[in-house]
């Protein structure tokens, strides 16, 4: 039978400072009721660690991930990480990740597609299993959004929080990912990014007082494209693998928004009881809000359920990933 990437694992961790829509009313102005009403948000977890980033959420859940599945760090051939806030320009984030939980045996590397990060991630890293070259490799989506959010911006500071999420894949010939449909469109680039930082616009004075360094969306372009970019990847990967809505157990979004994923189920004419939402915990955290949601819900998951998983972001990218549960 031909070999299969299964999730044997998920773990996440999230930080213990909690910005909640009260704490956002004494800062800029707008309202619990405001922020709940439009996004669904009631609070979001901060790292405010002045000497901890990105690798510390993802190493964080990766140790909870090692504990969870009693996998040692030696036994992992490959870690790939998803975020579009790494430590630095360079090294990896996936390397020192590698280096803070002690898989000396692993290699890795990062894959920046925004919100769609850990979609991509994942596919690109069960081609790895599938083919036969890795056995044990953990997959993480995580991101600081707060180091790139300006908390003077009413429109955007609302919406992230800070996570990382893990799962560990291995092959298996029962379950597991079974197909996936990727995308995107470059014309995103405009309406939701980061403007310096980059080869484009290197960092400089200028950059620092202009505010360029934060992280920009225009909403109501993003919301159009978003319910369309994830609604049509579903309906593909369901199409492909002859699925109706009848047939699938759980769909587990990218959480950015309530109102786009109700969106997304109206008009997929799937139950909202079907679809996975913990954006009120956590906020939109970006590579990490699908990890950190298959663990909430894990314990719904029954061995051989379909699940989908989809995702749209930043660029613009989206993508959705049809598996059968495996544990």
């Amino acid at each position: 039978m031909k070999t299969k990437a299964i999730i044997s694992g998920v773990a996440a961790y999230v930080p213990d400072h909690i910005l909640t829509n009260k704490d956002f009313e004494k800062m800029v102005d707008t309202s619990d009721e405001w922020i709940t009403t439009r996004t669904g948000i009631k609070k979001r977890h901060i790292l405010k660690d002045p000497d901890k980033a990105t690798s510390d959420l993802g190493a964080e859940a990766a140790r909870a991930l090692l504990k969870k599945t009693n996998t040692h760090p030696e036994e992992i051939d490959m870690i790939m990480v998803a975020t579009v806030t790494a430590d630095y320009p360079f090294p990896d984030t996936a390397n020192i990740i590698g280096h803070k939980i002690g898989a000396k045996k692993a290699f890795g590397y990062d894959i920046n597609a925004a919100c769609s990060g850990f979609i991509y991630t994942l596919v690109t890293a069960s081609k790895f299993i599938e083919t036969g070259t890795y056995k044990k490799i953990i997959v993480i989506g995580a991101d600081m959004m707060s180091s790139i959010v300006d908390y003077e911006d009413r429109t955007t500071c609302i919406l992230f929080g800070d996570a990382g999420g893990a799962v560990l894949l291995e092959p298996g010939t029962e379950n597991g990912i079974i197909d996936a449909v990727l995308g995107a469109d470059g014309s995103g680039a405009d309406y939701l990014y980061c403007k310096a930082g980059g080869s484009r616009h290197p960092a400089s004075h200028e950059t620092v007082q202009n505010r360029e360094h934060f992280a920009y969306q225009e909403g109501r372009v993003v919301f159009k494209a978003a319910v369309k970019g994830m609604s049509d990847c579903i309906e593909d990967v369901m199409a492909k693998n002859g699925l109706t809505s009848e047939d699938v157990q759980w769909i587990v979004p990218h959480q950015a928004n309530k109102r786009i994923l109700h969106a997304v189920a109206n008009y997929l004419d799937v139950s909202t009881d079907k679809v996975l939402i913990n954006i009120e915990n956590y906020g939109n955290t970006t590579a990490a809000t699908i990890p950190l949601c298959l663990r909430d819900f894990e314990h719904k998951f029954k061995k051989g359920d379909n699940i989908i998983l989809t995702a749209f972001g930043g660029g613009f990218t989206w993508g959705a990933i049809y598996l059968k549960w495996a544990i």
